[in-house]
């Protein structure tokens, strides 16, 4: 199969799986990671199934209101350059050379192939698909529903100039109807460049698939994002695994990692990570400042809502690494971001509310 606008890196000789450009596949043609994955087992895994549906702790969900701040259009024009806003989960707009592009746009109201079932939004938005400003481009970094929303994207499509995606990926773009001249697909290590913005997908430890059948027929990627003076890592999803230390190797220091830091457990390593893992990803991408995604919206996982935050700031503090935590819709410098953004953990004062509230029933 041909894939659109891929301008592939550079190969050296003797590149093994994680390092060669493209990706590896199976023999059925279905793409894989560099390192072999646990087997979970059918038992296991109904029984993870039957807990997520019927036994799930009651603080895996909010019971306050998340802190939203919410964005204007004329707000968002205003803005200088590489500012940053985070709109929840893995959603995140990035102003850069007057262009704004955003990453796994998941606006609906829940993660999921149905709106009637599935993980439900702890907050909304902090600004509506038709109020954002025509976007320079949409990253894609896989197909799952908490990073992938129908929805959104056919919204989005008449006002974007560019989908990046995975291979895979934009073929179902297409299939959708979006114009196939506005959709890029890369395998790992290659990359693409739109009116001076480079954008170059780089390996993750993941899988992909929306339904029974279609189990890694795409791809999974990360991203390195490039401007004139920024250099930005969008981590997607992935499990801890060598190659962040590849790509920092070669294309560190970052000066923001958006790194995934949430929905972990130890049933499912290789697929997301735990705090200590994320931490060290950043240190392995030779990351500046650390702003943890793939949190605070839905509930996809079997700790504590508030988890990823508490663990990951304990963590960095330990370690006295600068992190960055907005809140929702917060604007926040990506080239400063310690500068703009007040170091508050702002969900503190809703774990001690939930506290009171349990102590008080108890």
């Amino acid at each position: 199969m041909a894939y659109p606008s891929v301008i592939a890196e550079a190969a050296t000789n003797n590149l093994d799986a994680l390092t060669a450009p493209g990706a590896p596949r199976t023999r059925d043609g279905r793409f894989r990671n560099p390192a072999r994955m646990h087997k979970m087992g059918l038992l296991k895994g109904l029984s993870i199934m039957v807990r997520m549906l019927f036994d799930k702790p009651a603080d895996t969900v909010p019971r306050a209101a998340i802190p939203v701040h919410a964005m204007t259009q004329q707000q968002l024009l205003a803005a200088p350059d590489r500012t940053l806003y985070r709109l929840g989960h893995s959603t995140v707009l990035l102003k850069l050379d007057g262009g704004f592009w955003l990453t796994d746009p998941v606006f609906s109201e829940r993660a999921s192939p149905l709106q009637w079932a599935g993980p439900k939004r702890f907050h909304q938005p902090p600004i509506s698909l038709q109020d954002l400003p025509p976007l320079k481009g949409i990253i894609l970094s896989h197909d799952h529903y908490d990073h992938l929303d129908h929805a959104a994207v056919m919204a989005l499509a008449p006002t974007t100039e560019v989908f990046i995606t995975p291979l895979g990926v934009g073929d179902r773009l297409i299939a959708w109807g979006i114009p196939a001249g506005k959709v890029r697909q890369l395998g790992w290590w290659q990359s693409t460049q739109v009116d001076g913005i480079r954008l170059l997908a780089t390996p993750t430890q993941h899988f992909s698939g929306r339904g029974l059948t279609d189990r890694n027929k795409t791809l999974w990627a990360s991203f390195v994002i490039e401007d004139r003076e920024a250099r930005i890592f969008f981590s997607g999803d992935s499990g801890y695994f060598d190659g962040f230390k590849e790509i920092g190797r070669r294309y560190g220091p970052f000066d923001l990692t958006m790194v995934e830091t949430g929905a972990y457990d130890p049933q499912w390593p290789d697929v997301h990570m735990q705090p200590e893992e994320s931490l060290q990803a950043h240190i392995d991408l030779r990351g500046k400042v650390m702003l943890p995604i793939h949190n605070g919206t839905f509930d996809l996982s079997l700790h504590p809502w508030h988890d990823p935050f508490s663990r990951i700031a304990e963590l960095a503090a330990e370690r006295r690494l600068p992190l960055a935590t907005p809140e929702i819709g917060m604007p926040m410098s990506i080239m400063a971001p310690l500068e703009t953004v007040v170091q508050q953990q702002w969900w503190a004062p809703l774990v001690a509310q939930e506290a009171a509230a349990r102590a008080a029933v108890a």
